[in-house]
């Protein structure tokens, strides 16, 4: 059985697996996101001591545009790393939108326009070098990976 046949039959059930998120949670990521976007615009970007910029995707379904504030870690002078955590137990809806229509994304750093940029999944050993330059700078996220059966997407952000 599939995933999708599991979460299609919790569907049917009016039961959802457990860390799944309803309605409700969604309302209220979606209003979260919106107050931390409008920080971000103001020229404010730092959320739990942490870098944030808001990446702007397509919803890969409906097509919709979809801003998510999301940490970010320097890479070199004109490229940002963000990790697709998704809270450990599944990728965040955010990454899969930005590799449905990456030619899409772009980004919005504190208090600048909106930035065309092109999305690099990294893997092997530059994705290895990333993590660990993000782990010695935000160790809880390490943290976070070592509970978690995932490995997490680090993803590379260049202008376009």
């Amino acid at each position: 059985m599939t995933g999708m046949d599991i979460n299609s039959q919790d569907q049917q059930a009016g039961k959802r697996k457990p860390g799944t998120p309803g309605a409700f949670s969604r309302w209220m990521q979606r209003t979260m996101n919106a107050r931390i976007s409008r920080k971000i615009r103001r020229g404010r970007g730092e959320l739990m001591g942490m870098d944030v910029l808001i990446l702007n995707t397509v919803g890969r379904r409906s097509g919709q545009p979809r801003e998510t504030p999301v940490a970010w870690f320097a890479d070199g002078a004109d490229a940002w790393l963000v990790v697709a955590s998704g809270g450990g137990s599944r990728h965040p809806d955010w990454h899969a939108n930005l590799m449905a229509h990456p030619d899409r994304a772009s980004i919005e750093l504190p208090g600048r326009e909106a930035m065309p940029v092109t999305p690099h999944r990294l893997d092997g050993a530059d994705r290895e070098r990333a993590w660990q330059r993000i782990a010695a700078a935000q160790p809880r996220i390490a943290k976070y990976q070592s509970k978690s059966d995932r490995v997490y997407p680090v993803i590379r952000l260049t202008p376009r």
